[in-house]
């Protein structure tokens, strides 16, 4: 197993994200978080294990997005899947609130949001206890001396391994392609993942990508890359 100092999540782990609040949040979503969000919220992860399945009766399956932005992604995928539970992560507080709005708008019932770090949850998750992981365009930190900020450490992407169901997948989604590089060195050397694909293929989007506003800014150094990888 490989290791790295700075990716030992049982220390304290660096911050992997950026700011928590920028705008001021418009009224009717700020009003969300007090009529929606505790319906919806995931479980506290420090107060103990979390099983995905319990989050929802009748639910087929469990999806987890990483840092899922205004929430776009995440509710089209829920709505195109209802009976997967679609477990959503963001601690910057604007993007709750836009993900708020489009779950109250799709009247979506299968989404559990977390209002803060995803490594607390990613820690109290069971074992192959989710279908699919998804890291969308996650904070690129570019600067060298920022990289050890990069969420996709060593210590995640084994954790994740550890989360998926066999024949579960893992996608990575970059604009940068230092990170697409770093991202693909960890997940390659990490037990347990087999690539879907190869580089050639990498910027070819999967037939079920959903299209952001966030990636419609092309705020990256390249066009997007998507890496694919599947728990053997």
């Amino acid at each position: 197993m490989v290791s790295d100092p700075d990716d030992d999540i049982a220390a304290r782990p660096l911050r992997s994200f950026g700011r928590i609040k920028s705008r001021a949040i418009k009224p009717r979503q700020a009003a969300l978080f007090e009529t929606l969000l505790p319906g919806i919220a995931l479980p506290d992860p420090k107060a103990g294990p979390i099983d995905p399945m319990a989050l929802m009766p009748g639910a087929t399956g469990a999806w987890l997005e990483i840092g899922f932005g205004g929430g776009e992604h995440l509710a089209a995928q829920a709505a195109r899947h209802p009976t997967i539970v679609m477990i959503g992560c963001e601690p910057f507080l604007n993007g709750v609130a836009s993900a708020l709005r489009h779950v109250e708008e799709g009247r979506l019932t299968n989404v559990r949001l977390h209002a803060d770090d995803a490594r607390d949850v990613i820690a109290a998750l069971p074992e192959a206890s989710l279908d699919r992981v998804m890291i969308l365009f996650p904070d690129p930190w570019h600067k060298v001396r920022h990289n050890k900020r990069r969420l996709l450490s060593d210590a995640v992407a084994i954790e994740i391994a550890r989360l998926l169901k066999p024949g579960g997948t893992l996608r990575f989604v970059t604009d940068w392609a230092d990170y697409a590089d770093w991202a693909l060195e960890r997940l390659d050397r990490t037990p347990g993942l087999v690539r879907i694909g190869d580089i050639a293929d990498w910027h070819a989007a999967p037939s079920d990508h959903v299209v952001t506003r966030y990636e419609e800014k092309k705020l990256g150094d390249t066009v997007p890359i998507f890496l694919e990888f599947r728990r053997a």
